[in-house]
This record gives C-alpha cells, sequence and structure tokens, in this order.
C-alpha cells in the first residue's frame, strides 16, 4: 500500500508521529510541554527490503505552556513508549481511513479487494490489534556526538559504498548486519536486476521533502522559539539581564497571563539549582505602559 501511495502514506507517517510526540509530551501526566524535534524518513532495511520509518531526535525536555520556564525530563526517562505506541497507532489509522473516506487511498492489484469498504474495516480492524511498537534511547555521546552523527545521517540513501563487497558474474554482495543474530555481520549476494530493483524502492517521490522539523523547531517559529529556548535553559540561568542580547531579552517578555495587557519583565535570573520547583526561573515586574 505504502509502494502504490507513496506521498500520501509517508506523509500521513509524519503527521501521525508528529501528533502523537506533541500530543503526549503536552499531556500534563507525562511533561506538560511543548516539545521540539525533526524527524527523518528512511524506507529500507539492512537487505534493502522495503521498511518506511521514522527517526526523531527530540530534545530531552520543552516549554512550559506559558513559556515563562523551561520543563526537563526525568534524567532517565522522556515519554512512555507504550502509550506512544498506542497514539500513533491510533492517529495512523484514522488519517489512513479518512484518505480511504475520501478515495485518496489506491488500492490495485493484489490489494483491489480493499477498495470495498466491509474489506477495508475489516483491514484496520487487524492494524488496530496489533501492538505498534516505538522505540525511544537516549543518545550515545553528548550534543557534539549528535551533531557528527547526524551530518552522516541524514542524507543517506539504502545502501552506502562501504557494505558493497563484489559485483562478479551479474550478481552483487553486499554486507549486512543481522539483528535478530546479535548484530552479526553477514554477507548476501542477489541478482544485479534484482539488487537495482531493491534500491530502486526507495527513490522518493520528486518533491518529498524526507526531513521535516516539528513543534518549537518547526520552521515557521524556530529563530524566536530557538533564542527564548537558550535564555530560559539553566545554563543561561546564571546570566544577570545585562549580559543578554536584545534579542533574548525580547524573547522571554511575554503577557501577563493573568490581566493579559502588562508584559513580564526580566529584573534578576535565579539559578535553576536554587528552585525546589519547577516555577519561573525570572523575577518578574509589571509594565502597564
Amino acid at each position: 500500500m505504502a509502494l502504490q501511495n507513496q506521498h500520501l502514506l509517508y506523509s500521513i507517517l509524519f503527521r501521525a508521529v508528529s501528533e502523537s510526540l506533541l500530543t503526549a509530551a503536552a499531556d500534563q501526566r507525562r511533561l506538560g510541554a511543548h516539545i521540539g524535534f525533526l524527524a527523518v524518513l528512511h524506507t529500507w532495511n539492512q537487505q534493502m527490503l522495503h521498511h518506511p520509518h521514522l527517526h526523531c531526535v527530540v530534545p530531552s525536555g520543552g516549554l512550559s505552556p506559558d513559556g515563562a520556564c523551561w520543563v526537563p525530563s526525568r534524567k532517565r526517562f522522556f515519554l512512555p513508549v507504550k502509550v506512544l505506541g498506542k497514539l500513533f497507532r491510533g492517529k495512523f489509522l484514522a488519517f489512513l481511513a479518512a484518505a480511504f473516506r475520501k478515495n485518496k487511498l489506491r488500492v490495485a492489484g493484489v490489494l483491489a479487494h480493499l477498495k470495498k469498504p466491509v474489506a477495508f474495516d475489516r483491514f484496520l480492524r487487524q492494524l488496530r490489534s496489533k501492538n505498534w511498537v516505538v522505540y525511544a534511547k537516549r543518545p550515545f555521546g553528548g550534543p557534539e556526538y549528535v551533531i557528527q552523527y547526524l551530518a552522516r545521517y541524514t542524507h543517506r540513501v539504502a545502501i552506502s559504498n562501504g557494505r558493497l563487497i563484489e559485483m562478479r558474474d551479474g550478481q552483487v554482495t553486499f554486507r549486512w548486519r543481522d539483528s535478530a543474530d546479535g548484530n552479526q555481520q553477514k554477507l548476501m549476494t542477489l541478482d544485479a536486476v534484482q539488487f537495482i530493483r531493491r534500491y530502486l524502492l526507495h527513490i522518493l517521490p520528486s518533491g518529498f521533502v524526507k526531513i521535516r522539523h516539528f513543534g518549537f523547531l518547526a520552521n515557521r517559529n524556530r529563530r524566536e522559539a530557538l533564542i527564548l529556548c537558550r535564555a530560559l535553559l539553566p545554563a543561561q540561568a546564571d546570566q544577570p539581564p545585562d549580559r543578554l542580547t536584545d534579542t533574548q531579552r525580547r524573547a522571554v517578555q511575554r503577557k501577563c497571563p493573568i490581566c493579559q495587557t502588562g508584559r513580564l519583565r526580566i529584573i534578576h535570573w535565579i539559578s535553576a539549582e536554587a528552585l525546589t520547583l519547577c516555577g519561573v526561573s525570572v523575577s518578574v515586574g509589571l509594565d502597564t505602559s
């Protein structure tokens, strides 16, 4: 179905993943914050078979709903993956069903029987009965490692030159990692035509954007949001107002949440370590002008 509807299904994948993360993080029982993240589409597995999935890089925290403080996640825990899995399943299947009702979904060939609403509903029920798995882990190193890793990872294609071993007698041999066997490195040999067929499975539709940004990292508000995040992060907490740039100072001046008329103005920064609650990391005065 994804191969017959690449643009539609991959877009649904992005939407379901982004809404799941944003919804779960905004829940006060989980994190209670507005997060930001980037997502990268990959469509292959180690054997170059079709396996569409998203990799997301998420800062470990987010902005409080009123934008007054940075809400950090717990050190060894970000969001519950079982909750994310259920959210992801529900949203993806809802978007898929909506596309079917609007006749946007192409089901031809071996999928032709799904044109009947009764058959398609049965297909959705089968998918709802399965556990959809979301996997989350901390990065292997610090921020520098993450940036270096992303630089290599985001624009990968289905197979790198380093995994190609040889081409002989019309056959291609390449190296692959078997995760089901302790990540053992193995060799696979395919007919050259079959190898090319697998490679072509992963050419995206023309103009399709495979790297997307969401939340406070979304393109439309990323610049202002990052300035605010940097101003509110603990690393900035010890900086007095006169050491902040004008842009940073403006970013943390917000409307009063009560009267919606006055503006919050920074008077003094308090170290995050000095606070026993998340609370507000600044003292404020009221400017009614």
